[in-house]
């Protein structure tokens, strides 16, 4: 058997920087912490988030059944960790990370995380910009605004994203719409004298 015959070659691409910041911000570890470990699972909650993040900056866009896919041509025990096979990473795996992440809380665990990412990388927190924007929505809506406001009102805490009308950048005060707001945080600041 020659040499060639036993080599492999699997990509990392950018993915291997993606995943080193994972791991130095220590997110898989915050993860499990919050949504514990089962032992019986071949993968923890937190690498499959880990695999999430990379596959999103990946830049792929496929269905969730899919996923596994985008692994296949990778150095997954590099990216992910050892023993680890694309075939862990189902959709059926996913969506129950996904519920545990939304019934623990994403606010929470994005806060935990933010919170480890300023610690770890000294991030000066003095000065920040606030900005948000509005997204409207199109289509008809079959509900009836009574019902709508009722159901508002039952599920205001459980739901991140809060959908309804009002003002509208877009000049569309008649359609749905979502505010995004974002706050930056300067890394550095300079002086102007």
């Amino acid at each position: 058997m020659s040499y060639l015959e036993e080599i492999q070659v699997k990509n990392l691409d950018h993915l291997g920087i993606v995943a080193g910041l994972i791991d130095e911000i220590g997110i898989v570890k915050i993860i499990n912490n919050k949504l514990g470990i089962d032992v019986r699972e071949k993968i923890s909650a937190g690498t499959v988030v880990k695999s999430i993040l990379i596959n999103g900056l990946g830049f792929v866009s496929r269905p969730l059944y899919l996923f596994s896919q985008f692994f296949q041509d990778k150095a997954i025990e590099k990216l992910l960790g050892e023993r680890i096979k694309p075939d862990y990473l189902n959709d059926d795996k996913i969506g129950r990370v996904m519920d545990e992440l939304y019934k623990y809380g994403l606010n929470d665990i994005f806060i935990e995380v933010v919170l480890e990412v300023i610690k770890k990388f000294k991030i000066d927190l003095k000065y920040s910009h606030l900005d948000s924007t509005s997204f409207h929505l199109d289509g008809e809506y079959k509900r009836e605004e009574d019902k709508e406001k009722q159901e508002e009102e039952k599920i205001i805490k459980e739901r991140p994203i809060f959908i309804k009308k009002g003002y509208s950048r877009d000049h569309r005060p008649d359609l749905k719409q979502c505010v995004l707001d974002l706050i930056t945080i300067g890394l550095w600041t300079k002086k102007v004298c």
